[in-house]
């Protein structure tokens, strides 16, 4: 759920040198996801052979469906050429691949954190099914999604992404947890003012704002 950038925007198609940085940035992305996916699923496998809660794997699957929609996603009609929103939004979606299995006591019932994890995974997929290929991690226009869980919070996938990460934290509970979900949640947040800021030159968007007043917890923001 993207839109332009103001002054930093660049329509795709514009120009050729345009064409080829928007090519070049888009396949820098996509590499370094399936790559930090590729790690962290190997970890996750190894702790649980050794076992740890198999609910980590679920955090894989979770995990896999965000590089999935980022391989299928198609090119957006103008994309920001901005080096924070790019670095926010790699660090905000791939920070999270870092997180490890830590081969600590849980914090708290596996149980819930099972639950934590699977309402963020149902979360992300109704976002995401609602989003198809209009998924993306940086502030580009695909096109404005205002139905399904759009109804509820502005940026539902993120509260599905926030559910699950704590899910994983109190799984496994350590002091590089902490900091992988520590940077995640300022590049997430970062992440949010960036789109909102791009989404708000959207005429469309202002009415949407008007009508759903949080952007990712009801209630509070």
């Amino acid at each position: 759920m993207n839109a332009d950038l103001g002054q930093t925007r660049v329509a795709v198609g514009a120009g050729r040198s345009g064409q080829w940085i928007e090519i070049g940035l888009d396949l820098v992305e996509r590499l370094i996801v399936v790559l930090l996916f590729a790690w962290l699923a190997g970890s996750v496998a190894l702790a649980v052979g050794r076992g740890a809660n198999w609910f980590n794997g679920v955090q894989v699957v979770t995990e896999g469906l965000n590089v999935f929609f980022i391989l299928i996603r198609k090119r957006a009609t103008a994309v920001s050429h901005r080096a924070s929103d790019w670095l926010i939004s790699i660090g905000a979606a791939s920070g999270s691949l870092l997180a490890r299995p830590a081969g600590l006591p849980p914090l708290g019932p596996p149980s819930l954190a099972g639950a934590l994890i699977l309402a963020g995974l149902v979360c992300q997929v109704w976002a995401k099914l609602t989003l198809r290929r209009s998924f993306g991690l940086t502030p580009a226009n695909r096109g404005l999604k205002v139905r399904g869980p759009y109804r509820y919070v502005r940026h539902p996938m993120y509260l599905g992404y926030l559910v699950g990460w704590i899910g994983f934290y109190m799984l496994n509970p350590s002091l590089w947890n902490t900091l992988v979900y520590g940077f995640c949640l300022v590049c997430q947040a970062w992440r949010i003012e960036a789109e909102e800021r791009v989404l708000a030159e959207d005429p469309a968007h202002a009415a949407y704002r008007a009508e759903t007043r949080y952007r990712l917890i009801p209630g509070i923001w």
